[in-house]
């Protein structure tokens, strides 16, 4: 069964670092595509960023101050968020598909499989 945990949400302030974490059982992460999702109140969900065959990717929103990366011998998958800022507040979801085929991975259409998700608040 595939089942995905985020873990690793809270309260920080703004200009910190934050380290989510995506545990991951059912199949092995260095062969499925996981994605990290957030959605902010009153927003839709947005695609953040996804790693594929060892490659990560990252949306202009986050690029550069976040980076995605796993840990194959744990089956895990991080998200470190650095130089949060205010608009970073939201859920954070981590997703997983096996992604044969796929038009967009940064849309959640793409994702059959989601973490129960995290809150981050990042205060001033």
């Amino acid at each position: 069964e595939v089942q995905l945990q985020a873990s690793g949400g809270g309260l920080v302030q703004a200009g910190k670092s934050l380290r989510l974490s995506c545990s991951v059982t059912g199949f092995n992460v260095r062969d499925w595509v996981i994605a990290w999702f957030r959605q902010a109140p009153g927003k839709e969900r947005e695609g953040i960023s996804y790693i594929s065959w060892g490659e990560s990717k990252y949306s202009e929103s986050v690029k550069g101050r976040f980076t995605l990366s796993s840990d194959n011998a744990k089956n895990e998958v991080y998200l470190q968020m650095n130089s949060l800022q205010l608009d970073d507040t939201a859920i954070y979801y981590c997703a997983a598909d096996s992604a044969s085929a796929y038009d967009d991975l940064f849309q959640e259409y793409e994702y059959h499989y989601w973490g129960q998700g995290t809150q981050v608040t990042v205060s001033s």
